[in-house]
């Protein structure tokens, strides 16, 4: 199996009385062949982790992967007995972002992505087959929703919508919704700008400056012993332009279909045929020969 992690040098945090930092890069696709009925990898992965007990620091960057080998690294990461800090520096897809949901701190830099969505497979058979395929999923999707809801504090209702319409966030609207806690910036600090506009500076026009998230639809069968979201450093208010950007797939799908249906072209006229017809000069040719 290709290996899809490297343990880097230990960083050095500053403090001589405390433990150096362990660097732990996660990069490309989680195990390109499945981590079920394989005892051997997942060993190797958590004998490499627990062979320090300094604080770990995760640079991620995966479109995600092997659902089972997302699942065991969450575990191994949370029952690791030192802090764990995941920095997206990269995209935090499917699989990946369950890694990432693993850190009591995620950190994520202003151009990097986090994606969620529902789980897929491949299935083949009769109709019991499939059944048991989908029913399997439905597991998968409530064991995913427990790692989001304990990072987010949002609803089991919201999650589900948001990974029904595959969504994808930026460091801002994932530290909104309480998927991330910091933003990264170019010297490696994780910092959050509260105000990022200086006094003097000119206040931007109505198109410029990013885009405001979309707003959250009420959750109908939100159950009332759900805590309120996790709330991440404060933001900047909203004529600065400064929220996060919230893309769902599906979302943007229905309404391009909608678009398109709703705008049909003109119907054409019919062309009302031009010249002679074969038939009446078969028949002129036939008088001739007479």
């Amino acid at each position: 199996m290709r290996r899809f992690w490297n343990w880097l040098d230990p960083e050095p945090n500053g403090d001589p009385d405390a433990t150096s930092v362990r660097v732990l890069r996660i990069n490309g696709q989680i195990a390109d062949e499945s981590w079920f009925d394989d005892d051997i990898t997942p060993a190797i992965f958590a004998q490499e982790l627990n062979a320090g007990t300094g604080p770990v620091t995760i640079w991620l960057n995966s479109p995600g992967g092997d659902v089972v080998a997302a699942a065991q690294i969450y575990n191994m990461l949370l029952d690791y007995p030192g802090p764990v800090t995941a920095n997206i520096d990269g995209i935090a897809a499917s699989a990946a972002s369950v890694i990432a949901m693993a850190a009591s701190t995620v950190a994520m830099t202003p151009v990097s992505m986090l994606m969620i969505h529902n789980p897929a497979t491949l299935a083949v058979g009769d109709k019991d087959e499939l059944a048991k395929a989908m029913s399997m999923l439905e597991s998968v999707k409530d064991a995913i929703l427990n790692a989001y809801q304990l990072k987010t504090g949002l609803s089991r209702a919201k999650l589900s919508k948001l990974m029904d319409a595959e969504t994808w966030m930026d460091a801002r609207a994932a530290i909104q919704m309480g998927f991330a806690d910091e933003l990264l910036t170019g010297s490696r600090d994780p910092i959050f700008d509260a105000d990022p506009k200086k006094p003097d500076e000119e206040e931007p026009g109505p198109d410029e400056g990013d885009t405001e998230p979309e707003p959250d639809e009420p959750d109908e069968d939100k159950d009332e012993g759900d805590k309120p979201a996790k709330k991440g450093p404060p933001f900047p208010s909203k004529k600065n332009h400064a929220g996060g950007v919230v893309f769902a797939r599906r979302t943007s799908e229905q309404q391009l279909v909608a678009a398109c249906t709703t705008h049909q072209p003109p119907a054409r006229q019919p062309v009302s045929p031009q010249g002679r017809r074969v038939v009446d000069l078969y028949s002129q040719l036939t008088n001739r020969a007479h």
